[in-house]
């Protein structure tokens, strides 16, 4: 079964609880980041883009778009997809990040390598979509 961003959203609400749209992209970021390096593999196939806000799922943005408090269950995605090996990727994310507040997840981001190699060309607030590929993630991640 293919995991979507929506089911990783869902299961990150469902174990954390109502957030901000923004904490919740860079959760979801740095889920695929370390699924990544622990299992070799993508998390969820949807592209993140390195917008000036940071890293963002924008079929994830699109379905939150307006909202800014997310609640459990608010993109109705399928967690049983999940397999026991990405809940744990995805349990030792929220362990290490999830106790951070947005603003401090996204200047972390604006100071990793695979959101400023993206951001390549672009001034500091200028709208962007260039992609954070899974290699550039795979490589910066796996190196610290």
């Amino acid at each position: 079964m293919t995991v979507r961003a929506i089911d990783v959203a869902d299961y990150i609400l469902q174990k954390h609880g109502t957030m901000s749209a923004m904490k919740l992209q860079k959760l979801v970021y740095y889920a695929q980041a370390w699924h990544l390096v622990w299992e070799d593999k993508e998390l969820f196939a949807e592209e993140i883009q390195a917008w000036a806000s940071g890293p963002v799922v924008p079929d994830l943005y699109n379905r939150h778009h307006g909202s800014f408090s997310l609640s459990p269950g608010f993109f109705k995605g399928d967690i049983s997809c999940l397999t026991d090996k990405s809940k744990d990727v995805i349990d030792r994310v929220l362990k290490f990040y999830g106790n951070k507040d947005a603003q401090w997840l996204s200047d972390l981001t604006h100071l990793e390598e695979p959101w400023k190699n993206a951001r390549i060309g672009l001034t500091d607030g200028e709208r962007g979509s260039s992609v954070i590929s899974a290699e550039s993630m795979a490589e910066y991640y796996s190196s610290i």
